[in-house]
């Protein structure tokens, strides 16, 4: 899939050589969960675009986030996320609310269509997620558990030490 292992490698030679191929691996396994994921959200009775899942999803975490908070948590720019408030509102999946002290800021809130479409498409990424790791041995699924709890520590730096990525 990823195609970054080229043709003529010579195998695994080193630390750092069984590293990168794991890592492509990895990417291989992110494009499929990529296209499951997508697959399962378009679905989904509402059809959501992926930045517009994420918003509601941010505001839904955070009832009450204005437009600005909400472009930098998605990094985008404001006029971006006032269009994708738009679009999101124009669909009964987000209000608008006027700040009780503040007449110049408005709060964002997903709206109860916005949650039960979050809620939908949570629900059959999950599905699919599940029919995947029942194909797989038990064995590989546990396997796979502890090694993506353990990655995701490494993310989040709870792990011990070692390299910089950037000294491979």
């Amino acid at each position: 899939m990823t195609g970054l292992s080229g043709s003529g490698d010579s195998g695994p030679s080193g630390p750092q050589d069984g590293l990168m191929a794991l890592a492509v691996s990895m990417a291989d396994a992110v494009e499929g969960l990529t296209t499951l994921w997508s697959v399962a959200a378009q679905g989904a009775r509402a059809r959501l675009s992926p930045h517009q899942l994420r918003a509601l999803r941010i505001m839904d975490g955070e009832p009450g986030l204005n437009l600005t908070a909400l472009a930098v948590r998605m990094d985008l720019g404001l006029p971006a996320a006032s269009r994708l408030c738009d679009r999101l509102e124009a669909a009964g999946m987000l209000e608008r609310e006027m700040h009780p002290r503040n007449r110049r800021a408005v709060r964002l809130h997903a709206t109860r269509q916005g949650r039960q479409a979050l809620e939908e498409v949570a629900y059959r990424r999950s599905r699919r997620l599940a029919l995947a790791l029942g194909a797989m041995e038990p064995a590989e699924a546990e396997a796979l558990g502890r090694g993506l709890r353990g990655f995701l520590a490494a993310l989040d730096g709870r792990t011990g030490g070692g390299e910089d990525a950037t000294d491979f």
